[in-house]
């Protein structure tokens, strides 16, 4: 097994909704083996309070959490990036940054929580909706056997997470209660 810690960028739009979730997520799940971070193009500069209250209620800690441009990381003096995952679609059709250490990437679109509409509850649904998606994408990303796989194969993986999982969505039944895994 090896010490070595991989660096993560989860990219939107806005970083206000499933970046900041999906950093977080990857903060914890990931156990010291993964570094998450997060980032937008045009970045909000604030966080969408019902992503923090689900992040909260699932026990992540969220000081720290905040949003911010993708340029902090295109830099000399920022963490190389091992792999950049870009979590909505208009983000995976902008004209990125040049990233140091040339990381590996894959586009893992979801729908934006922040864009639903209807009552509280919809929304919160909406909200509890991406973060399982996000857990679960995450999840299957820390178990890859990232220094055993070669190049190809490890690209193909980290695409075929975001394609099963959302193929996966679109045929389950929309739920009625919102399920807030760990």
């Amino acid at each position: 097994m090896s010490d070595r810690i991989f660096n993560v960028l989860f990219l939107c739009t806005g970083n206000s909704a499933r970046s900041i979730m999906a950093e977080a997520i990857l903060n914890r799940v990931g156990r010291g083996r993964f570094h998450g971070y997060s980032a937008g193009s045009h970045p909000r500069g604030e966080i969408q309070p019902m992503a923090l209250d689900i992040l909260r209620r699932s026990n992540h800690p969220v000081d720290e959490l905040r949003s911010k441009d993708w340029m902090e990381f295109a830099g000399e003096d920022t963490p190389e990036l091992d792999f950049i995952f870009t979590l909505c679609d208009q983000a995976a059709a902008e004209s990125c940054p040049v990233w140091p250490g040339q990381p590996m990437s894959a586009h893992w679109g979801l729908p934006d929580p922040a864009a639903a509409q209807g009552d509280d509850a919809l929304i919160r649904l909406a909200y509890a909706d991406a973060y399982r998606m996000l857990h679960n994408r995450i999840d299957i990303f820390i178990k890859l056997p990232l220094t055993s796989l070669d190049q190809l194969t490890l690209q193909r993986r980290l695409q075929d997470i975001g394609k099963v999982q959302a193929e996966q969505q679109a045929a389950a039944p929309a739920s009625t209660e919102p399920a807030i895994n760990e």
